[in-house]
């Protein structure tokens, strides 16, 4: 069969042109699958670690989801703040050692054969920065020099740079543009020794996962002992719970207070007990300034709400809640600066009583806060023999943010599906701690 059609095309000029286009077809088909196809999915172990991350919110402390992997030729370990209301991922950097023996939490260029600054008139630096929220600039030596600044004054500024990334025994990561932060400056210089990197998530597009160009990726965070898991990558699997999915709100227009390249959903209505709240839809939806939207974060520990929204909250919980616990009369107390409802709890009380849940119901998807996550007990706060707990949702009005922020307490025991192909987020409530079993993801 194969001489026959051989020797006709030869003699067939139609015959010749249509397996030649034939044999075109299928090699691009080829070709596009090759280049379209997205990395082989890593998963790396979350934990929680109570530190001054860098923060766009004014916080004195927070709880925040660490992802360790190594960078550099040869590899050198770091730790890194899983970020997905941030763009540009960083790492602490300094050129020097302490008494001649390398610091395991600050990353050393010098030390490293595949690191690589970015010229300031590069295209990466031109073209790929227009998303950052301070333009960079060049420094003395015309290299990309970035800028970081956070509400409680704290920032941090170094220099673009690539280098190779290990993401795992066949995951090399090569020509990763990230900041190589040497100036971190905090309002509390006793805290700079804790201060990590961060690997910024979102959809900008020098973020670590548009640069790695992953589909979409997910996270678990176990609400019994904040441990978790990171998935780039499709998940591809059988056991878990369907997701409910909630599209991305996407305004091309530059606005002054709407953040592009954030996870911006909407927020249609909050639940108490499964009473709706009556919320009006208005101050539900950006305005025309962009303020009003709604971010999930997982760089942030609790969940803001605007003023008028918190409020509606804050009475109702209040109402359900009256008889039940004992609220702190103490006008003076205001938890991470946003938080004003908290309660006293006996110190030897091992339970609360059963609380009212919280559910924040968005476009085709609900997240209901139930249990103790919609208390957190304020460490090292006593009123007495009592305890203070508070109320984890927060007025970002008092922060002076202008947007709807859910943190990543709130996000505990659900599986977080940021499909960025489909723009999209999927969530579903899963026990992670048996998630990151059956993915052999140990700590």
């Amino acid at each position: 069969m194969k001489s026959y059609i051989i020797s006709n095309s030869k003699s067939n000029p139609f015959l010749k042109t249509l397996y030649l286009r034939i044999f075109l077809f299928f090699l691009l088909i080829q070709i596009r699958s090759c280049f379209s196809s997205s990395p082989a999915p890593f998963i790396f172990p979350l934990k929680t670690q109570i530190l001054r991350s860098p923060s766009k919110l004014q916080f004195q402390h927070n709880v925040s989801l660490i992802v360790s992997l190594t960078v550099g030729t040869p590899p050198q370990n770091v730790s890194m703040v899983l970020d997905t209301g941030s763009e540009l991922s960083w790492v602490h950097c300094n050129q020097t050692t302490r008494n001649n023996q390398p610091d395991p939490t600050i990353f050393n260029p010098n030390q490293s054969t595949s690191y690589k600054p970015i010229p300031c008139f590069s295209p990466t630096c031109v073209n790929k920065t227009q998303d950052f929220p301070i333009p960079p600039s060049c420094d003395s030596d015309n290299l990309c020099h970035a800028t970081l600044s956070y509400a409680d004054a704290s920032s941090s500024d170094g220099n673009l740079a690539s280098d190779t990334f290990h993401l795992g025994s066949s995951g090399n990561i090569s020509g990763l543009v990230f900041g190589c932060m040497d100036s971190i400056f905090s309002s509390n210089a006793d805290e700079d020794s804790k201060t990590t990197g961060l690997m910024g998530m979102n959809r900008g597009s020098l973020s670590f996962v548009s640069q790695m160009g992953f589909p979409k990726f997910s996270y678990c965070i176990s609400g019994s002992d904040l441990s978790g898991l990171l998935l780039l990558g499709d998940s591809n699997v059988t056991w878990l719970t369907p997701l409910n999915y909630t599209p991305l709100v996407q305004i091309s227009r530059p606005l002054p207070y709407f953040d592009r390249v954030a996870y911006t959903v909407q927020l249609q209505g909050i639940k108490v007990s499964g009473k709706l709240l009556p919320i009006p839809k208005s101050v539900l939806v950006p305005d025309h300034t962009g303020a009003g939207q709604t971010m999930v974060d997982s760089g942030t520990q609790f969940t803001f709400l605007l003023g008028p929204v918190y409020n509606i909250l804050r009475r109702e919980f209040l109402n359900q809640t009256a008889g039940v616990l004992r609220v702190l009369e103490d006008p003076n107390f205001v938890f991470q600066g946003a938080m004003d409802l908290c309660y006293r709890v006996p110190l030897g009380k091992t339970r609360l009583p059963n609380l009212p849940s919280v559910s924040l119901v968005f476009t085709g998807a609900e997240m209901v806060v139930s249990g103790d996550r919609v208390l957190y007990r304020v460490p090292g706060e006593t009123r007495g023999n009592d305890s203070v707990w508070c109320l984890s949702f927060g007025n970002s009005d008092l922060l002076g943010v202008e947007a709807y922020v859910i943190g990543h307490h709130h996000q505990q025991n659900m599986w977080m599906e940021f499909d960025l192909e489909k723009s999209r987020i999927g969530l579903a409530q899963v026990r992670c701690d048996l998630a990151r079993q059956r993915f052999g993801v140990g700590l």
